[in-house]
């Protein structure tokens, strides 16, 4: 049953690829990127389904030459390393086979706010910002300022930022939620340690075809931009503010100098997050679907804990405590606490696919 699934596989990647060699494709742009996108999406499942394919015929050649009388025991021995090649491969086609987050490929805007904590969790939301910044450079991904709210210390009341590359939402989906700051302000003068938070939002980028608004749904209002700026930004109505009325969900632009401009950011994180909030009620009805989540992703939920007098980083949805907090923050080398991340979901698909 298993070599006519992943037989399939490879004869749909093969397929797939004489198709993107053919004029007609190759002259509609629409078609090309939707075969090149599925192709992508399925090669590295494809070419491990190829390798596992040619070990079965392996072993089946060795089988036929166990009674040879000179072949037989070099027979004996390729077949003890296929086996073993075959019992790892089909571990990793089984996580392979698990159904893909059809956003994992996606692009993410990327919201923190400053929650509880006052001016201290004002300047983690930068430490954090600045952490998934390294992080990005470390993946080759692109980090775009879409808007930013300074308080008055150098930190920041809210900051987005949209990231672009191959995989982002795969690796940061896990993200979201509350995280929890344990630490010694800078403003503090008697050494005491301050508890704050920062909620994270992580949303994927969306196309037009996947949120669909009906243009009467929307209240739109300009205003005059606040704090610092330029003579355009403060002078006139450039700011805008977008409300879904709906769901309620609004969104305020003012970066740019252009009403023009500060409307197209605003609309597209509006639909940013009119996605997420599809994709979390339809979470909540599939129980299924819910089951292969780390945690909610809701923004009440606490996640994190990062505690500096103890160097010490703790997940709490999976139990992972690390000592190594400043370096993970310098080095924004975040992959040993979002490897695990992606190993438990993984598991997760694995045990649902067992039910």
């Amino acid at each position: 049953m298993l070599s006519n699934k992943l037989q399939a596989i490879v004869d749909r990647y093969d397929a797939l690829a004489h198709s993107l060699t053919q004029p007609e494709i190759l002259g509609d742009i629409k078609q090309l990127t939707a075969l090149s996108k599925e192709q992508a999406g399925i090669e590295e499942l494809a070419q491990a389904a190829k390798a596992y394919l040619q070990i079965l015929e392996g072993i089946q050649e060795n089988k036929a030459l166990l009674e040879d009388k000179e072949l037989g025991e070099l027979a004996k021995e390729e077949l003890k390393t296929l086996e073993e090649e075959k019992e790892s491969l089909e571990e990793r086609i089984k996580i392979l086979l698990i159904p893909k987050d059809p956003n994992d490929n996606k692009n993410i805007y990327l919201e923190l706010r400053a929650g509880t904590g006052g001016d201290e969790a004002g300047i983690f939301v930068g430490d954090l910002f600045r952490a998934y910044c390294r992080y990005a450079d470390l993946k080759h991904w692109k980090v775009e300022i879409v808007s930013s709210s300074e308080n008055s210390v150098g930190g920041y009341k809210e900051m987005i930022a949209l990231i672009k590359g191959q995989g982002v939402y795969s690796r940061l989906k896990f993200e979201a939620g509350t995280h929890r700051v344990q630490r010694v302000p800078e403003t503090e003068s008697q050494g005491r340690i301050h508890t704050s938070a920062v909620t994270v939002a992580i949303m994927p980028e969306v196309d037009d075809v996947e949120v669909n608004i009906n243009p009467s749904d929307l209240r739109i209002e300009v205003f005059r931009a606040g704090g610092h700026g330029g003579q355009c930004v403060n002078t006139t109505d450039s700011a805008v503010r977008i409300t879904h009325v709906p769901t309620g969900i609004s969104v305020s632009m003012q970066d740019e100098k252009s009403q023009h401009k500060n409307r197209d950011k605003a609309l597209k994180i509006l639909k940013a997050r009119l996605y997420e909030k599809q994709i979390e009620e339809q979470q909540e009805a599939n129980s299924a679907s819910r089951k292969m989540q780390v945690g909610s992703g809701d923004r009440s939920e606490r996640i994190r804990t990062y505690n500096y007098p103890q160097n010490r980083l703790s997940d709490h949805r999976i139990n992972l405590t690390l000592y190594s907090l400043e370096e993970l923050m310098l080095s924004g080398n975040l992959d040993p606490v979002i490897e695990p991340l992606i190993a438990h979901a993984q598991a997760q698909g694995l045990e649902q696919q067992g039910e």
